[in-house]
């Protein structure tokens, strides 16, 4: 059975892809939670179709087995995500609530919000991490009192392979955009993405779908592409622009603050090693018994320039405290 979506923006292959038919969502709800579920009409939609609303843009949202499910797909890595997902979160919740008594003696029950993005960037993550609202409190408490979780699951290939073998779709809608990228070193981005989807439907990677919505995929995986270079291209731009302008000022910085380039470069080293078991900003902080602020910063280095020394970072990391702190 379709399902029939008002699409008010450009939308995404992924949404498109698991929000074609249900059964397509509930294989993927399956492969994430372990589960064998076979009824997809138990599922109900619950996506904001004015997506654009106050930038809370949000793939899937679904309600099932008394779960309130966000699924989202993310092409770069997102240090917001929970306080993104906070303000969805919220919106819906007042639809869900609109006709309920708030100010009665009966407490209203909701369904149990889990929220879940699979990444797929080509920046090096960890196959798996927990990302917290608590991590972006100015004032860290042991014990928060407001707290909101996103798990992050790294889709590309070699990572999280039982999700992938659980879920067919999940893991061909990786094959193509691996092959999308793969030709788009080669070729032009719309060469690249038609002969992608021509070789995808004769190896029977997404066939059924991308056979069907030929046009509109090729469309919607050329605005993605350029969307992401984009992106990366205003990063870099600034970074670049950044480090110019921050140059002098930021080692001056560096020393005033009594840490040496090569205590830099050790503390560097270790989130390097933290973050690639895995472990959030959050726990590498406790472990490392540093701020929060600091650790976010060296992560969001350290993501950014996956081919930099921990002691080439450090040299970034200087030039650029004065534009982050």
């Amino acid at each position: 059975m379709e399902l029939k979506t008002k699409r008010t923006y450009k939308d995404r292959l992924f949404r498109m892809i698991f929000m074609e038919k249900r059964e397509n969502l509930l294989s993927l709800y399956n492969a994430v939670n372990g589960t064998h579920y076979t009824n997809p009409e138990d599922l109900v939609i619950n996506t904001l179709e004015n997506a654009i609303y106050m930038n809370m843009k949000n793939d899937i949202s679904f309600i099932f087995d008394f779960f309130l499910n966000l699924y989202e797909h993310q092409a770069s890595f997102n240090p917001n995500l929970p306080l993104r997902k906070l303000f969805y979160l919220s919106r819906l919740l007042q639809g869900l609530v609109v006709n309920k008594n708030l100010y009665g003696s009966k407490q209203i029950k909701i369904p149990t919000p889990k929220f879940v993005v699979f990444y797929n960037g080509t920046s090096k993550m960890p196959e798996r991490q927990m990302l917290r609202l608590s991590e972006a409190f100015e004032k860290p408490m042991e014990q928060p009192e407001v707290e909101l979780c996103v798990t992050v699951l790294n889709i590309n290939p070699g990572n999280n392979r039982t999700l992938l073998e659980s879920c067919c779709l999940l893991k061909e809608y990786m094959l193509y955009v691996e092959k999308v990228r793969n030709y788009a070193r080669e070729l032009s981005i719309q060469e690249a993405v038609d002969r992608a989807v021509t070789e995808s439907i004769r190896e029977g990677i997404l066939a059924e779908f991308l056979t069907k919505n030929r046009a509109e995929a090729i469309e919607v995986s050329i605005f993605e592409y350029d969307e992401e270079a984009h992106m990366l291209q205003v990063r870099e731009e600034g970074w670049e622009e950044g480090l110019e302008k921050g140059r002098e000022e930021g080692l001056e910085k560096g020393r005033e603050e009594g840490r040496t380039e090569g205590e830099w470069t050790k503390l560097i080293s270790l989130v390097k090693k933290k973050y690639n078991k895995g472990l959030s900003s959050g726990e590498i902080a406790d472990i490392l018994e540093e701020t929060p602020q600091v650790i976010e910063e060296l992560l969001s280095l350290i993501v950014r320039n996956p081919g930099k020394t921990a002691q080439e970072l450090s040299r970034l990391y200087a030039c650029r405290q004065p534009e982050t702190r």
